[in-house]
């Protein structure tokens, strides 16, 4: 399988450690009824990790498709190596970032 989805996972996994309450707007639709509300990133990337993890757990691997593992692997990867890459002039936790859940 070729792709980059586990490197922009880790791209996500490094963006929810330096900006956890950024707001990111996310398009809901109830039956058709649109709308774009902004939810804080740690919710919108919980709730995307959670599913990666489930879908993958569920998948039929025999067929291919979308390796569910890699992003995940991807997303703790990024986690664990922006402490390495990112600017010393970038707080790693804002004031108060942790206190978001």
């Amino acid at each position: 399988m070729i792709g980059a989805s586990g490197a922009i996972a880790g791209v996500l996994g490094a963006y929810l450690l330096l900006y956890p309450r950024a707001n990111i707007n996310v398009l809901m639709w109830i039956v058709i009824i649109v709308s774009i509300i902004k939810v804080p990133a740690f919710i919108v990337l919980g709730f995307w990790i959670v599913s990666q993890f489930f879908s993958g757990a569920i998948a039929d691997t025999s067929s291919g498709g979308v390796a569910y593992f890699a992003h995940i692997g991807g997303f703790i990867a990024g986690m664990c190596l922006i402490a390495f890459f990112k600017h010393s002039s970038v707080k790693m936790f804002p004031k108060g970032a942790l206190l978001c859940i």
